[in-house]
Order: structure tokens, then C-alpha cells, then sequence
């Protein structure tokens, strides 16, 4: 059982969507350090805020209470949805992210990120095709937690959704791969079509950040497509 300490943050307000959060956010920080992050998630003047706060050394604090709103998710999008803080919990991992020198996450920080994750989605109830990272809900202006996260191995704890399968295409099709991102659950395919690819590449394709539509790009996306159609099948069944 993960061990979480309070450090609360004042930055949150009554949630607009009635029951519980259904879906889960990953963030990195993207600050220098976990101190100046924790220091702007706590200011009152800065306006942002996670549920918790997973620190390099794998120390969880929460900061703000899980049946509240904190307002990490900003300008969003994901399988139709908009303002996706009502809907969410989020999570900030430490990292500096690739303004200020992005960098693997530590094993014991995402064995952390884990065990969280496991007792929220228990908690809550929170499909696999419901968690998410940052950039997949706002791919035009966030890239965040990375490439470099761990999403296989969150995926082996029933934490979000992955395949390493998917056939090489040799002739990549855009309208196939819009229906396939949409069914995803991925926005915004209108405003920059090339983003949204990138941001599916940083998820599912971590070593691939073409953001081209590719043969290879083209074979993971109906893999995966096909896996969260079939999540999602399952989930109406329940």
C-alpha cells in the first residue's frame, strides 16, 4: 500500500460533473526542481494544482482531496469530453520535462506512480482507456509526461492501455487514421492532424517521434484502435 502524506495546495473548487472522477491524468512537472514545483502548485497566484505529487524518490503527497476539483488538465479534449477537470484526478511526476533537461523517470518513482494509480483506478472505478497522459488531452500545446514514461509498465498493472503489435502498412491511409485516432479518443484532429500524431507517437510509439503518417505509425494505430474499441466494448457490457 502506498504511504501518502498531506500537503494541501488551495488551488481547487466543487467539481461540475456529478459522481465519481472517471478518468486519470499523468503529468510531469516540467520545473527544475520537485521543491519549485510543489511551491507553484500551492500558490494561491498561479492557479494550477494535481490531486497528488509524486516525488524522484517515489514520495506521494496529496494535495488536494480526490472528491474536489484541481485544475491540472486545462484547455482538453478526450473521447468527446471537454473540461476534463470535472471529470479527472490528476497526477504530477516529477521531472524536469524537456524545457529543462528531460529525463528518464527513477524505477522507485514509478513504482509509486503505479501503486497509486492501482488504488485510485480501484477506487474510483477508472476504465483503462481512461487514463491518460497530458499530452493525449491537449496534444497542440502539451507534451508531457513523455516518452520517456513508463506507460508498459503502468499497462501490466491494468493501468491504461498498450500493445507493442501492429502490421506495417505500405500505404498509410489519413482518413483511416483520423477514424483510428478518434476512436482512441484523441481531439483536436482538425486544428493539426500532424500533432495529434505526434502526441499518439509519444504514447505508443515512444521511439518514432515523426509525426508523419508512416507504415509504421499506421500499424501501431490500428492496433491500438482495435484495443480500445475493444475496452470500451467490455465496458458497456459491465
Amino acid at each position: 500500500m502506498v504511504l501518502i502524506h498531506e500537503h494541501p495546495s488551495p488551488n481547487h473548487d466543487e467539481r461540475r460533473k456529478t459522481g465519481a472522477p472517471d478518468m486519470l491524468v499523468m503529468h510531469y512537472t516540467g520545473m527544475e526542481s520537485g521543491a519549485a514545483a510543489m511551491a507553484r502548485l500551492c500558490d494561491p497566484a498561479a492557479r494550477v494544482s494535481a490531486h497528488y505529487l509524486v516525488e524522484e524518490d517515489g514520495r506521494v503527497l496529496r494535495l488536494v482531496p480526490e472528491h474536489r476539483r484541481a485544475w491540472h488538465a486545462g484547455l482538453s479534449h478526450w473521447a468527446g469530453e471537454d473540461n476534463l477537470n470535472d471529470a479527472s484526478l490528476g497526477i504530477e511526476i516529477v521531472n524536469p520535462g524537456h524545457e529543462f533537461g528531460y529525463r528518464p523517470f527513477p524505477a522507485v518513482q514509478m513504482q509509486a506512480v503505479i501503486e497509486l494509480s492501482v488504488v485510485l483506478r480501484n477506487r474510483h472505478g477508472i476504465p483503462r482507456q481512461r487514463v491518460v497522459g497530458h499530452s493525449d488531452i491537449a496534444p497542440l500545446r502539451k507534451e508531457d509526461p513523455g516518452e520517456l514514461f513508463d506507460w508498459p509498465g503502468l499497462a501490466r498493472y491494468g493501468v491504461g492501455l498498450w500493445s507493442d503489435e501492429g502490421p506495417i502498412q505500405d500505404s498509410p491511409n489519413e482518413e483511416t487514421a483520423r477514424q483510428a485516432l478518434a476512436t482512441i479518443g484523441y481531439g483536436y484532429l482538425d486544428e493539426d492532424f500532424e500533432r495529434v500524431l505526434l502526441a499518439f507517437q509519444r504514447r505508443f510509439l515512444p521511439d518514432h517521434l515523426t509525426g508523419h503518417l508512416d507504415p509504421r505509425t499506421s500499424g501501431r494505430l490500428s492496433a491500438i484502435a482495435a484495443l480500445y474499441e475493444k475496452a470500451a466494448g467490455r465496458a458497456e457490457g459491465d
